[in-house]
């Protein structure tokens, strides 16, 4: 298949358009909040909702607004074919930013960078532009493509599920929210939650409070502990090297409380926790090789040390490391700590392959931690595989491989999307391989060109699907 000279030409046309409707969505910080009366993610969630419905309405798509929680753009005849779905919500801008996150730039190295421009903005807009062409260039479909637009995926995807029990999915669904060429296979999820309590405590030096992480989806960059009864210098000068070890760096404070000490490190996706440098377990590690008081606090900051340690991403400690073909292994990632004078509580975001099962993977988790001493929870929620032989995926990858120049193929991997509890769903895009969009993280970036490609390799497989040449 060659490329369809009149969808570049449109495309770069079109190029200046694209990038001014990314940063108007990106300039609104769209970050889930509290539920407010008729906005049930919160007022930004609910504006860029707003001004998504408005933008595509502009161009002429026929706009529906699904509970405050999911917009839908309609193009062509009515009988469903092609759902494009994504998401206009994003996570924190998080620390490390050398621009502001939400006044997205495109830099000299042709890059554009903002909160929101890869995860998932730059897709939808790709999506938004493929559905532009198509439309404005006249070509003919035979079915209705639509454009499903969501505002909760970054804390649960509630809205796609309340949308989907209300609507059917298109016959083809696929999401723009993840890499070139096809995901087919998404892990499962285990999010383990953990708590432990102990009485007033009075030796000293010990740590008062100790916090990390603020999504249970990202690893964080920055942890921070209050240690009471010790000198400023002093803690510094036995925690710097031993955060050196693990590539961390950290800063004290004095506070009425004791000395603040801040692990930076470098936070990225949980699903891909090899590509950061975990700050929570970076802290642990640090304060567990620190001379503290022999008390329940440093005793349980000893123990995630060792059961949660600094390094490993597959929960070998833990004892629940294993892999399959499909899948590959699981990934355990320790997210997010909250620990005060009385106790703590910790969440692992777990992406366990098609082999995890209750018994091989929670059960075993549970008996760890409790025979520590913790009270545990949570569920597993089972991974979603879509055969790659099926004429969907082969349609896509030949769109992909026609407009990128690279082999087409399917791919396994550990983030969940909204086409997880979507039959038949795939992940297509708007990243190409091998791209590193700091996903999560600071400096969030995609290049500009490889939105264009996606936005053309998009428009292809509108036609493929809906147009003449219809599955």
């Amino acid at each position: 298949m060659e490329k369809d000279a009149r969808i570049v030409s449109w495309m770069e046309e079109h190029r200046e358009a694209f990038l001014e409707d990314l940063k108007t969505l990106c300039r609104i910080p769209s970050m889930g909040t509290a539920p407010e009366p008729g906005a049930p993610y919160g007022r930004e969630a609910k504006r860029v909702l707003e001004k998504a419905m408005e933008m595509c309405a502009g161009y002429g798509f026929s706009v529906t607004n699904h509970g405050d929680r999911v917009m839908t753009a309609d193009m062509g005849p009515e009988a469903p074919l092609l759902d494009m779905l994504a998401h206009l919500d994003v996570v924190g801008p998080s620390d490390g930013w050398d621009t502001d996150p939400f006044e997205p730039v495109v830099q000299p190295d042709g890059c554009i960078y903002g909160r929101g421009v890869a995860d998932d903005k730059g897709g939808a807009v790709a999506a938004l532009y493929a559905m532009r062409c198509v439309q404005e260039l006249g070509l003919p479909l035979t079915g209705r493509c639509r454009l499903i637009l969501g505002t909760d995926e970054e804390n649960g995807s509630s809205d796609v599920a309340w949308y989907y029990e209300r609507v059917k999915p298109a016959p083809h669904t696929f999401t723009p929210d993840s890499e070139f060429p096809v995901c087919n296979a998404e892990k499962g999820f285990y999010r383990l939650r953990f708590t432990k309590t102990w009485g007033p405590e009075s030796g000293l030096p010990r740590v008062r409070e100790l916090h990390g992480g603020f999504r249970v989806n990202v690893v964080p960059g920055e942890a921070y502990a209050v240690v009471a009864g010790v000198d400023r210098n002093a803690l510094l000068a036995g925690a710097m090297p031993l955060a050196a070890e693990i590539g961390a760096s950290c800063r004290a404070e004095e506070t009425p409380e004791g000395v603040k000490l801040t692990v930076v490190a470098a936070g990225c996706h949980a699903a891909q926790p090899e590509t950061g440098n975990n700050a929570n377990t970076a802290l642990l590690r640090v304060l567990a090789g620190l001379p503290l008081a022999d008390c329940a606090s440093t005793r349980a900051i000893r123990e995630l040390d060792k059961v949660l340690p600094h390094g490993d991403y597959y929960g070998k400690a833990l004892g629940i490391a294993q892999a399959d073909e499909v899948t590959g292994a699981l990934t355990c990632s320790f997210t997010q700590i909250d620990f005060t004078p009385a106790g703590l509580e910790g969440l692992c975001d777990c992406r366990v392959p098609v082999c995890a099962s209750d018994d091989n993977c929670k059960a075993v988790a549970d008996r760890t931690m409790t025979a520590l001493g913790y009270e545990t929870g949570g569920e597993m929620v089972p991974p979603h595989h879509t055969p790659a032989e099926g004429e969907f995926i082969q349609t896509l990858n030949r769109a992909y491989e026609t407009y990128s120049g690279n082999p087409g193929g399917c791919y396994a991997m550990g983030g969940g999307t909204y086409v997880h509890d979507v039959p038949g769903g795939v992940a297509f895009g708007a990243v190409m391989p091998g791209v590193d969009v700091r996903m999560h993280g600071a400096n969030e970036r995609i290049p500009v060109d490889d939105l264009i490609t996606a936005a053309e390799i998009f428009a292809q497989a509108v036609m493929d699907i809906c147009g003449a040449r219809s599955l």
